[in-house]
Formats: structure tokens, sequence, C-alpha cells
């Protein structure tokens, strides 16, 4: 990953600072989370399993989990609006129960606050060129310069600026606000978001030519005019979604997991402090993740140096912790970065990912 542009980054919070301090939407208490996933982790495999993770939770001393919801192409909820869509309600694996119902109910009789996280974002498939969104919906497809379907480190993605995909998410957001109990939703590396590499489909090369007087699309995808109008698009969608999201509920929390800047920018069209300053999130956590304690502290301080305290609260680091079979932090490293979080004024974290408490099952605050 390239490193932070701290001045870049700090000239333009800084600028807009006044703005952003009669907007805040502080969140009621600290985020001390941990993400849930259905990949690499039996979290959610069943009934006991959920119960099993509050309790977990509870003991390692968090407050939040950010309970995945879409993957795969898939809801992990019996959903109406993906059926609508593809005539599937529902992932394969958890037809027949509701654990996004069920982790609601355990962990908010423990006291945790449940986010849906909506995971897969505009990424429709992993290494699978046979999906049922590709062969009900192909005009919604990326496109790279060569007009191959869009893809990158397995993932295949839906062109983000189209308004297909954009609806059926945003429909799929609102039905869990609605239908829900849920403290908050999240989007990630991939919503809003779509590979830098993408741009060449025939919807976006009629967009970008409405709005640049007929000029066809740049040869080079990461043009640096080029990159900022697809990630303004991608800006505005999170307002929308943001607006919808409260107006359906007021005291739901947005919050957003994006890679580090100006990297989510250029490689996911990311521009996620346009988010911070238009009052669009009410917490963003970007995706620190390093492997040791030294790396991890030039991060966290680079991040640190470009926010202003007027809006320390609205960021949450994300601390990698574990990865599936392979790396996984020891309890003593992850203290120390908690610790190193409160020195610079950050006063919560996520950990990615849960399975990290079945192999630490102790308390990572010392407080």
């Amino acid at each position: 990953m390239k490193l932070l542009l701290p001045g870049i980054f700090l000239f333009i919070i800084v600028s807009c600072t006044a703005v952003l301090s009669i907007a805040q939407t502080p969140t009621a208490e600290t985020i001390k989370g941990t993400w849930v996933t259905n990949v690499a982790s039996k979290a959610l495999n069943s009934r006991e399993n959920i119960k099993q993770t509050v309790s977990q939770a509870k003991q390692a001393g968090l407050n939040t989990l950010f309970v995945v919801v879409w993957n795969g192409g898939y809801s992990l909820f019996p959903s109406t609006i993906q059926e609508q869509y593809i005539g599937i309600s529902q992932h394969p694996a958890f037809k027949g129960r509701d654990p996004l119902r069920e982790i609601i109910e355990e962990g908010h009789q423990a006291g945790l606050k449940i986010h849906a996280w909506f995971e897969f974002g505009f990424s429709y498939a992993y290494r699978d060129t046979n999906s049922v969104w590709l062969q009900r919906y192909p005009d919604w497809c990326g496109r790279n310069v060569k007009g191959e379907l869009l893809q990158k480190n397995g993932f295949y993605w839906w062109n983000a600026l189209h308004p297909g995909p954009q609806q059926f998410l945003a429909s799929l957001i609102l039905e869990v606000v609605r239908n829900y109990d849920i403290d908050g939703i999240q989007g990630d590396d991939r919503l809003p978001a779509m590979p830098a590499e993408g741009g060449y489909d025939t919807y976006t090369r009629k967009l970008y030519q409405q709005a640049f007087d007929g000029s066809a699309v740049p040869a080079n995808p990461k043009e640096k005019t080029f990159i900022q109008w697809k990630a303004d698009q991608l800006s505005n969608y999170a307002a929308k979604i943001y607006q919808s999201v409260k107006k359906v509920k007021p005291a739901c929390i947005v919050s957003w997991a994006p890679s580090i800047y100006p990297w989510s920018l250029e490689e996911y069209l990311q521009d996620w402090p346009k988010w911070l300053m238009g009052n669009h999130a009410d917490l963003v956590i970007p995706q620190l993740y390093r492997y040791n304690f030294e790396a991890y502290s030039t991060i966290i301080k680079q991040l640190r140096s470009q926010i202003p305290d007027t809006l320390l609260h609205k960021i949450v680091p994300g601390i990698l912790t574990s990865l599936g079979d392979g790396y996984q932090a020891d309890l003593q490293l992850m203290q120390k970065m908690v610790q190193l979080n409160r020195s610079l004024g950050f006063n919560g974290e996520v950990f990615f990912y849960f399975e990290t408490l079945n192999r630490i099952p102790f308390s990572l605050y010392k407080d």
C-alpha cells in the first residue's frame, strides 16, 4: 500500500472543520468492536454458536458486533428484495434460519450493539464467472479498458456507477433498517467502491461524455481527472445512502470501513474525507491492517496527524488481529495497539475478526 499524504488530507479536513463542527453526529458510546464473518468462521452457523459468539465478545470487553449480512452475492438474512431480483431470498448455507435476527436478539440481551455489515458491497461474485447476477444482469457488470469483466484480486465487480446495482444495494440496506432492530449499518472497502480500473462499460462511457461535452473516457483508467470524477459519483451515492437511512431511522449509525487514504481513492475510488466533510458518515473505520507493532505505530500516527481534534470522535481504527489460518496477533500485541490508540486520542477500535477471540479467550482491555 502507498503511504498517506498528511498535507493533502489535513488541508482538506481543516478547511472544512467549521462546517463539520455544526453537523457532527456523535455516537452514544465508544466503539469497541469486532467484525463477525461467515467465511473462515462458524460464529453464525447456529443459534448456539451465536450465543457463544456474543458471550466471548462480552468477555473480551467488546460492546459492538459488525455482522456480515451480504457476502458472496447473497444476503445472509431472508430478503424479499433479493428474491425479487434473482429468485433466491437467502444464502443457501443459512436457509431456514435468520442469523441476523438471532444475533440481534442475543446481542441486545447481553447489552451489545449490532451493526449490519454489507461486506461484499458492489462485488457480486468471488472467483465465479457463472454467477446468477452475471446471468441476470450482464449490463450491470463493470468493464476494464479492454472491455473485460471488471475483477480485482478474484472479486468480480458491478459498475458501481450504474443505477441498477446502486438501487439494489440501497433497497437491501433499507430492508434491514426497516425490518430489524439494528443499531447501525456499514459499508467497507467495497461499499461504496469500485476498482479504479473500471469505467469502460457502455453506461459509464455515456455518462462521462455527458459530463465532459462529448469527450471520450481517458485511455488511462487512473488519469487523475477520471479517478476523481468516478470517485465523486460514489461520494454522491454515499450521501444518498446516509440520508435514506436517517430518514427511516435517525438513530441508526451509518459507518464506513474503507482502505487508507489516499490509497482508497487511487485504487478503489473511495474519497472518504469527502464523506466526513459532507456529514455522510457517523463513523469512519479505516482498515489500518498491519502485522506488527512498529508498522501499526507508523500508520496510526500518520492517520492521527491528518485528523483535527473536532473530528477525532468519528474515526475508529480498524486493527488486523487474524487472517484465516495464517496470521494471528497475540494478546500483548493487541493491548499495545489499544494503548497506542488511547495515547493518540482514539477512544475505540474494531478488530478483524471475531475468530481471534476463539484463540485468545481473555479480555482485550486492561481497564
